[in-house]
Parts: structure tokens; sequence; C-alpha cells
């Protein structure tokens, strides 16, 4: 403390100095000795001293206006203590030397200085600005651990997928074109569904996890399990029938009927899929977003070894064009039980809830969210299905040139994709801890983060823009359109990477039902038909598609940003707790 303040020769706390302040005063205002009032004073200081052992004195923000009037004190400058005994104490323009008989209270009382007192509002500004960037930052770091496991699950599923392609793609053109066909009904009809419902997860279990009962966790993916394996039944019969679906669509009756083996086979693997699906956000929701990166890890290289056993593999084992989804299925299957025993050998039992018929409980919200999430995630599966049906009936190297340019997006929209997970995830493990501060921190940082993911896609895009059509074809038509539309791409890479990221803090929010609104309408009644009216009415071919799917962007990252920043957390906050409430109603009554 500066010499120009008092220092008193013996330690004293706040309740003491307010009652010997109490006294003066007391004294001041009746000039009298009344010992009753002093020794009820001294009580008073006594039983304020009393506090348990262990805690801090309880603080007096200011006395009691009966004993000091309101008044603004200021110590003028003193020369040393040491060197003169007497203070000049201003009030105003008025100084006054004080002396034995100055009373303490009056119109000259010395204001107590804070330690937070002595800074400057610049001083505190600062201060919150530190905060506030040590804050970003943190979450900056949060998010880049959790989307690159994510990223790298993702990868690894896709590969997946192609490894099913490429062995194919060396029987003939006809097994390639069967495959292609049933890959895709397999995700327009069936993996679109099972990723729509499983994204409310997202939205239930994070926010469980960090509530007072994390087995919430464990009963709302046992709900998801009813839920969704009820709807494989139509889908499955979707499969089991799309032959003559292909060839009402006036597919090839030859390439029909090899699509449709291929999801007959492919079926097999359905129901380990939709468990794998609940299983990595069952971890996610934990933290542990490397176990399904791992499980895949090991799980992959197997399925590139099953795909040349059986398509290309010795005779006895070979089996050909049906070897290929087989490889799949098998593959998926693996994935559930080593995920399985994961769970169990390896994963703390904190989010796990004993098997019951509460599990048949609370199935309509997961059936409306679910619903809405299909609207969210198949309205854009499907919306890139029907740009490339268009651009087929372009010719062959706008066909080629729109593959090229769709494998391109594709491949870099698994990082803001992965982002939009990670995001969900955290924003919801924050919202069950009832910080909203920080959830609106965790979605602003979200969204910065994808802008640099996409300007790093961008920035590739237009410096290898002339050259990256050699990577999938050698065809000089092909290459020079590409180049031709990757400008546009690029700038297509901004707008797609913030409307992954909006989609999963509406998904952490629980508005997938807003999310699909966006979706639709901005696909299917703006982009999809802008972009088919470019195309073929004012001839700008394949550009004229990719100009309406980047409207489409525009309008969905634009409005989703928006209301992402404008989002109320704190009644984002009150709604978990109303759903987490009722749960645990559940789990301690069992009332419906």
């Amino acid at each position: 403390m500066s010499s120009t303040f008092v220092h008193y020769s013996t330690p004293s706390s706040l309740p003491s100095d307010y009652a010997l302040l109490s006294r003066f005063a007391s004294s001041r205002r009746n000039n009298d000795n009344n010992d009753s009032a002093i020794e009820n004073t001294e009580d008073e200081s006594d039983e304020a001293e009393q506090v348990p052992e262990g805690r801090l004195s309880p603080r007096r923000s200011s006395f009691p206006a009966e004993y000091i009037r309101p008044l603004n004190p200021t110590m003028a400058p003193m020369p040393s203590m040491s060197a003169n005994k007497h203070k000049t104490w201003s009030s105003g323009s008025k100084s006054v030397i004080p002396s034995e008989n100055t009373p303490l209270l009056g119109p000259l009382v010395p204001r107590i200085e804070e330690e937070v007192d002595g800074e400057d509002n610049e001083e505190r500004a600062q201060a919150a600005r530190n905060i506030k960037i040590r804050a970003y930052w943190e979450e900056t770091k949060i998010l880049a651990k959790y989307t690159l496991p994510v990223f790298g699950s993702h990868l690894l599923e896709y590969s997946l997928v192609i490894a099913s392609v490429v062995s194919l793609g060396h029987l003939s053109t006809v097994a390639l074109a069967s495959s292609t066909l049933g890959s895709m009904t397999a995700s327009v009809t069936g993996f679109s569904i099972i990723q729509g419902f499983s994204s409310t997860l997202d939205t239930m279990l994070p926010s469980a996890w960090t509530s007072s009962h994390p087995n919430l966790v464990g009963l709302w993916s046992q709900r998801m399990a009813v839920v969704m394996f009820t709807a494989l039944i139509p889908i499955i019969a979707i499969w089991f029938n799309s032959e003559a679906i292909l060839l009402g669509l006036r597919q090839d009756p030859e390439v029909a009927h090899l699509a449709s083996v291929y999801l007959k086979w492919l079926s097999l693997g359905l129901p380990a899929y939709t468990f794998n699906t609940i299983s990595r956000r069952y971890f996610q929701s934990q933290g542990l977003f490397t176990v399904p990166t791992q499980v895949i890890l090991a799980i992959a290289p197997v399925n590139a070894f099953l795909n040349y056993l059986l398509v290309w593999g010795p005779a006895p084992i070979r089996l050909g064009y049906i070897g290929a989804p087989i490889a799949t299925a098998i593959s998926y299957n693996l994935i559930s039980l080593f995920s399985l025993l994961y769970g169990i050998f390896f994963v703390e039992k904190t989010a796990w809830h004993p098997l019951s018929f509460r599990c048949f409980t609370s199935l309509g919200v997961l059936v409306q969210l679910g619903l809405a999430g299909v609207g969210q995630t198949a309205s854009e599966w499907w919306s890139w299905e029907l740009i490339g049906l268009a651009a087929s009936l372009l010719g062959p190297i706008s066909l080629a040139s729109q593959s090229v340019l769709l494998v391109s997006a594709s491949s870099t929209y698994q990082a803001p994709f992965a982002l939009s997970v990670a995001t969900s995830v955290r924003i919801g493990n924050l919202l069950g801890e009832r910080n909203a501060n920080r959830a609106r921190i965790s979605a602003e940082v979200s969204l910065l983060i994808a802008l640099v993911l996409a300007g790093i896609s961008s920035t590739m895009f237009l410096v290898f823009r002339n050259s990256w059509a050699y990577i999938f074809n050698d065809d000089p038509a092909v290459v020079s359109l590409v180049a031709s539309i990757l400008p546009l791409v690029a700038l297509f890479q901004v707008f797609d990477g913030l409307s992954a990221c909006t989609a999963g803090i509406l998904r952490a929010r629980g508005k997938q039902f807003t999310g699909a609104l966006l979706n639709l309408s901005a696909y299917y009644i703006i982009g999809i038909p802008f972009g088919i009216w470019l195309a073929f009415k004012r001839d700008m071919n394949l550009a004229g598609l990719w100009v309406g799917l980047t409207v489409s962007l525009v309008y969905s990252a634009t409005f989703g940003v928006a209301l992402c920043l404008k989002t109320d957390w704190q009644h984002e906050v009150d709604k978990v707790m109303a759903r987490l409430a009722k749960d645990k109603r559940v789990l301690s009554h069992g009332e419906p």
C-alpha cells in the first residue's frame, strides 16, 4: 500500500471495523455515553467475528446509510509520514489538518480502497479482452482436438465404399455402373435416412453426459436403437424390391438387376451400419472421439483385403460381383463387434443405463426430431443426386466433369462436416453444464474455423485448377471444363463450410426442423430450379448447375449464420434443463 494511506498497527477485519465505526457514529449522533448501546455494538462485533474455521469472513459492500452521509472525499498529496506527523485530508477545495479531536466520522471519511480500484477503465477493458481472447483460443484448441479424429473416421468409412467401387470397376463397365447405381440407391433410400435419424443424438447425448445423470446417455441411445431398427423395416423392403423400382425409373434392365442384387447382399450389413451410427455418437458424447477412428482404422485394411479376396481371390473363395457388397457388409459387422467389445471392456460404465422397458418411453420426441433430421440431412444428399441426373443430360463430357467436381467437393466437405459434429458435441456438453456464455463462444469459434478450412480448400482449387482434373481423367475436354468451373467451386467452399457448421449448431440446439426447412427451401425452391434454368434455358450447361448450387448455399449459410449468432443461449440452457428434469423424474420415480 502506498505511503499516502494510513497503516494500522494491528490487524483488523471488516466486521470489527464496522463495529468500531458504528460505535463512534452512535457516540457522535447521540452526544452521550450510552453504555448499553456500546455493549450491544461490542456484542455485534464479537458475533460478527465468530466465523467457522476454514471460511473467510463475510464482507460488507458498504456501511449503513444511517451512519455515513453520502460524500465523495479524496486524499490530498502528503509528504512522507516520517517527515510530517500531520496528514492533510481534503474534500473538494477544502483542506483540513486532522488532530486528536477530529471526529472519525463526518464529512471527512477516507475512502476505503480495494485492489481493483487502483485500475483505470482502460486496464479493466484490457483485462476483459484478454479473458475473451483466451476463451476463444481455448475453444479453438478443443474443437480442433475433437474435429481431427472425426475427420479421420469419416474418411476411413468412405474408404469402405471406395474399395467396393474400385474392386468392381475392374470387372466390367456394367458391374461398375450397377454398383454405382446400387450405392446411390442405398444412400438415397437407406444411409441418408439412418444418418438423419441418428442426428437426433447430437441433441440428446452431449447435454445428458454433463448433467447430474450421465446414464441418460445410455438410455437415449437405447431409445434411438428402438426407433431406428423399426425404420429399417421399410428400408429393407425397398432394397429387396429395388429392381422393379429401378425399372420403373427407366434404368437399363441388366444394370437394374445387378444393382438390386448388390442391395440385397449389402442389406446384411444394414443393421450393423445403424448400430455404428449410434455407438459412434455414444462414444463422441463422452469425449471419446478417437474410439470410432481406431475401430475403423483397424477394419479398413481388412475390408480392402476382403474385397480382393471375395472379388478377385482364389477360385474356391472368389464370388465375383457379389463379393464386394458381402465384403462391405462383413466390415460393417466387424466395426459393430469391435465397438461393442471396446465399450464393454475399455470404457467406464458411467454413461450406460441397464436395459429395461424405459427404452420404449419418450420415443415420440426422437421420431419428431428424427424426421426433421432426415429432412435436414437427406435433402442435401438427394439434391446432389438430382444435379448428377441433370448433368447426365448434358452429355458425357459434362457428366465426367461433374463426377470430378462432385468427388472433389465431397472430399473437402469432410473437414467442415467433421467440425460440425465436433461443434454439436461441444455445445451440447456446455449446455448440459449450464455454461451459456461458453456455448456462445464455441459456436462463434466454429464459424471462424469453418472459414479457415474453406479458405484452404478454395486456395487449393484456385492454385491447381488447370491441372486438378488430371488426378481423375486425362481427357483434355474434361480437364478444360473442370478448370473453368473450379473458381466457382472455390467460392462454393466458403458457403458450404459455413452451412455445414451452422447445421451442427442447430442440431446441438435441437433445431433439426429449422435446418430441414432451410435446406429444403435452399435446394428445392431456390438452388436447383435456378441452376436447371441456367443450364438448359440460358445455355450455361454444367456451370449453370453449379451457379444454382452456390446460390442455394449462399442462402442457407447466410440465414444459418444469422440464426446462430442471434441465439439466446441462456434460453437453450433452460430448454436442456427442462428436458433433463423430465428424464430425471423417469429415472427416480419411473414416471412416464
